[in-house]
């Protein structure tokens, strides 16, 4: 390990820095705690931060050299979560195996401000003057700086572990692969949807107790899809060629499963397909993007994929390729997003959406967020998300803000994500909804514009969310990178068939004159409507509530009220380290069962309390939680009053 800062040696190209080291393996410093067993972390209590800024010291002898070697060093970590071992040795300038509170005041001065939990900052400060940090307590620090929001605590993993194995799990254990050797993007990586919440609505759900989870979706399934794809996966003997399938199942029904098996191949459903998709699929996808927009997809264009989230998934793994790569994306967001790009290395710029104004965008904010992000920050952004209709927020985007997006998209050349997986779920009759491609395309200035869509089975009127399909249609890309995102669908062979299936039976649904279509019409009106109802019921409810407030659900499935927290239930949450909406949706869930998500996990401007609910549980549950949740806000506030 270094034993000094000279033993460093570097070379400067352009604007590029690299070092490295050129001295033998210390056991003196870092490198005795490279053993899981040899750390204790116990940081003390301070007397704050303010106080610590008076207590300066002289860093003038450290070179401004130094200081560029430590923001290239950590900028690498921040974009791949390597290089914590380098990034100590550089801020231990006097090779002591510890760091000090004029190395960390150095350090906290010469990077960015904008990378760095602020909470995070705070905790070290006060930390290094109670104590010299050693290398593991900085490891730790570093995954907590470096997290847009407060981390999982999952205490039910350590119960499963000592369950399973009959032993005590020791935080800093044996095991060669743990928490200080593995992925630290990973490690860091945040997905509030099945967070600290839910983990424990699961084990409270295995004790007997009745569990209302709306943090996920699901519904009741439309006889036509089910229909079909029991005759694709059904050995033709005992279904398609079996003489009783004319009285088990409609006419049009047995027809297209005939047709989809012809697609598949003799193989049948168990077989691989091409990685882009089976072709007939892709054909009728293609088919229903240009009946929407009134504008030609090309079935070559299309790849069909395990829901949106694996297509958004291998878009950003082509996408991220430096250290300084960013996208932009909703706040609020849905979490898959932040979670994708913090594991792959990149950084996320915000744009706030605009809550008092029915979660709307200004060009204004757009501009602002990518100034600071391009000049102050020196980010490169390469894509921009858009979610239409919102998830969480439910707003439907006018064509006014579609056209803000793709003009700004267009200006700066930044490809735009547009996540369009609600689209059949708008409940205002007042809005419509317009693909990012149609608006792109009669936009003058946007004629270059590139552009990925993503559709999914998984919302939406059919709603089979554990099916897996899906498709993103590719819209002006780079042909040569359109090869390379098949290479990257090729790694995984294809995306499972009763999802390709699904995704074809989506967009090709039966038609008026065929004998399943009166069936189909109503069973999906029914779902519709009842979602219409459910939409209402829940934001009405939760607006009558003296201290929540959430905007009409235009769209989507959720609603994502604000909630006005006590004074006392905020200074709970400082001082056990936890952001004010978890300990709120925590304690929904033990006092009535219900399950949210907290809206921290979605992102929020600074001092808003919040969560996300869908309201997908039946109409009759769904008013029985709407008083559940009047009656656990009252006992909540009473708490902490």
């Amino acid at each position: 390990m270094l034993r000094s800062v000279s033993a460093i040696t570097w070379r400067l190209t352009g604007k590029k820095l690299a070092f490295r080291s050129l001295a033998a393996p210390s056991s003196s410093s870092i490198g005795e705690c490279t053993s899981p067993r040899s750390f204790s972390t116990a940081p003390q209590k301070g007397k704050g931060a303010e106080f610590i800024f008076s207590r300066l010291g002289d860093t003038s002898k450290i070179t401004p050299l130094l200081a560029k070697l430590q923001q290239e060093c950590w900028d690498g970590y921040v974009a791949t979560g390597r290089g914590c071992q380098t990034l100590f040795q550089l801020i231990d300038t006097d090779s002591s195996g510890t760091i000090t509170w004029s190395e960390l005041r150095f350090f906290l001065e010469n990077i960015r401000q904008s990378d760095i939990n602020e909470d995070a900052r705070k905790v070290m400060i006060e930390a290094t003057h109670d104590h010299e940090i050693r290398f593991r307590e900085f490891q730790a620090w570093l995954i907590k700086a470096t997290k847009v929001d407060p981390g999982l605590r999952n205490t039910f993993a350590s119960e499963n572990y000592n369950k399973s194995l009959g032993k005590f799990h020791q935080e800093d254990s044996i095991h060669s692969w743990n928490k200080h050797t593995m992925s630290q993007n990973l490690r860091r990586m945040q997905y509030a949807v099945r967070g600290e919440i839910v983990i424990r609505a699961d084990a409270l759900a295995a004790e007997g107790k009745k569990i209302i989870y709306t943090n996920i979706v699901g519904q009741k399934p439309i006889s036509y899809y089910r229909q079909v794809l029991s005759l694709c996966d059904l050995p033709a003997e005992y279904g398609v060629d079996n003489p009783a399938v004319a009285s088990s199942f409609p006419s049009d029904v047995v027809q297209r499963a005939i047709e989809m098996r012809e697609a598949i191949g003799e193989s049948g459903t168990g077989a691989y397909t091409n990685s882009q998709g089976i072709a007939k699929f892709r054909a009728d996808v293609a088919h229903f993007i240009t009946e929407r927009d009134e504008h030609v997809s090309l079935p070559s264009n299309i790849f069909l994929t395990n829901g949106a989230s694996a297509a958004i998934e291998n878009v950003l793994t082509g996408l991220i390729g430096s250290n300084t790569d960013s996208v932009m994306i909703p706040i609020p967001q849905y979490p898959i997003y932040s979670a994708i790009i913090s594991r792959l290395g990149a950084r996320q710029v915000g744009y706030f959406l605009d809550e008092d104004n029915g979660w709307g965008i200004t060009e204004n904010e757009l501009e602002k967020r990518r100034t600071a992000a391009v000049e102050r920050d020196g980010l490169d952004i390469r894509a921009f998300t858009l979610i239409n209709p919102g998830n969480p927020t439910g707003q439907v985007m006018s064509r006014e803000d579609l056209e803000i997006i793709c003009k700004f998209c267009a200006k700066y050349d930044i490809v735009l994500l547009a996540d369009e997986v609600y689209q059949k779920n708008i409940y205002d009759d007042t809005k419509q909804f317009f693909s990012a491609k149609k608006v792109a395309i009669e936009t003058p200035g946007c004629e270059n514009l590139q552009l990925i869509s993503f559709h999914s089975t998984s919302k939406g009127l059919i709603g089979e969310c554990g099916r897996r399909g899906g498709y993103m249609e590719l819209h002006n890309i780079d042909p040569y990178v359109q090869t390379q995102l098949y290479k990257l669908a090729s790694s995984g062979l294809c995306s499972g068939v009763d999802g390709q299936i699904m995704t074809s039976l989506m967009v090709r649904p039966p038609l008026p004159g065929e004998e399943s279509h009166s069936q189909f019409s109503r069973e999906e009106l029914d779902i519709y409507l009842s979602l219409k109802r459910r939409a209402k019921s829940l934001t009405d409810g939760l607006n009558a509530i003296d201290g929540i407030s959430s905007t009409t659900a235009e769209g989507a499935m959720y609603a994502f009220p604000r909630v006005d927290m006590p004074i006392k239930a905020l200074e709970e949450a400082a001082r056990t380290g936890q952001t004010p909406d978890n300990i709120y949706c925590m304690s929904l869930l033990e006092e009535t069962g219900i399950c949210v998500v907290p809206a921290s996990g979605f992102g929020q401007k600074e001092g808003r309390v919040g969560f996300r609910t869908t309201f997908l549980p039946q109409e009759e549950e769904l008013d029985k939680a709407i008083v559940e949740f009047k009656r656990h806000h009252e006992l909540f506030c009473d708490k902490y009053s």
